[in-house]
């Protein structure tokens, strides 16, 4: 696909992910309108990181995803849909479940009714790995059941539906990419690899949840990699597509990993004041992602040990943005 003044939205832009895939379209020379939040400050989230030339480049409108209206006019004119707002705190689901819902289960309705009436050739909704609870079977295909162990997984699962619906009752041109634990700079301190890499830099105690359950990480390079990847992807409209490294590791065993990039012990102490509810956690994610390599021709790129050198990197480089209270959400 020649990007080159393609106009695209992109939702969730001045998020984590959002931010670097904004960047990279920029890059390839697409029109770029970027949907934020709306705060009284003025807020562009992670978008301010991005250099000042690219973010110059593109069009910054805010609103709320829950707003029909807003969602519509910024999805007008627009050639390709890119969804990744979202509210994805897991602890803040906990507490505010109804928000979490309205966002991401109605934000996407309006989402899909926006396309629909923009005519947009593509959309990439972002799903979770989340949605798959506790590995029933490993590696994790498209196929594995879905649970809902969280008030956010089950907002997931919720707009996952919705989505399908859209392509099965409209054939809304809609895809559905549904990354496992991304991970880089830029990466909010409330994501469990900043949490130990701040912690570490401070002291050599490492304060934790649960140190068992395992995760599959995936470098922000190599996420972005699979969105841009879809979106030029010919005859996958309709699919949900795994993207994951296809290993795992213990969270515990992680931090030992990063002691060791880092050149200092770490002690890792598991604490009740991180941990999730009972019954909530999910133990295992190790992702089958043969279905990207097959449709998408895509693979991760950076193993976990270079991804994880640059993001201390960028951590160290950057770490007034994570005192507390500054970066948290």
């Amino acid at each position: 696909m020649n990007w080159q003044g393609r106009k695209v939205l992109l939702t969730g832009a001045g998020g984590f992910i959002g931010s670097h895939l904004a960047e990279q379209l920029v890059a390839r020379g697409a029109a770029v309108r970027a949907f934020v939040r709306y705060t009284s400050r003025r807020d562009v989230g992670l978008l301010r990181l991005v250099p000042p030339d690219v973010f110059r480049e593109m069009e910054v409108v805010a609103g709320d995803l829950r707003d029909a209206d807003a969602v519509r006019a910024a999805a007008h004119g627009c050639q390709t849909v890119f969804h990744l707002g979202a509210l994805i705190s897991i602890p803040y689901s906990y507490v505010h479940p109804r928000e979490v819902v309205e966002t991401n289960v109605l934000g996407t309705l309006n989402v899909l009714e926006a396309v629909r009436a923009s005519g947009a050739e593509r959309l990439v909704h972002t799903s979770s790995s989340e949605v798959y609870g506790t590995a029933r079977r490993v590696p994790i295909d498209e196929a594995h059941p879905l649970q809902g162990q969280s008030p956010y997984s089950a907002s997931k699962i919720g707009a996952d539906r919705v989505v399908e619906s859209y392509w099965r009752a409209f054939a809304t041109p809609v895809v559905t990419l549904r990354p496992f634990n991304t991970y880089g700079p830029r990466q909010s301190a409330r994501a469990v690899i900043p949490t130990i890499i701040t912690q570490a830099l401070a002291g050599d105690e490492v304060r934790l949840g649960n140190l068992h359950p395992t995760r599959d990480f995936t470098f922000v390079a190599d996420t972005v990699a699979a969105f841009l990847a879809v979106a030029e992807a010919d005859g996958v409209s309709g699919e949900e597509i795994n993207v994951g490294a296809g290993a795992e590791i213990a969270i515990g065993d992680l931090v030992q990993k990063i002691a060791l990039l880092m050149g200092r012990p770490l002690r890792a102490v598991a604490t009740d004041a991180r941990k999730r509810p009972e019954h909530s956690e999910v133990e295992r994610l190790l992702a089958d992602a043969q279905k990207a390599k097959r449709l998408l021709g895509w693979a991760p790129k950076v193993n976990l040990d270079d991804g994880l050198a640059q993001t201390i990197q960028w951590i160290r480089e950057h770490l007034d943005l994570y005192q507390p209270g500054v970066y948290q959400v």
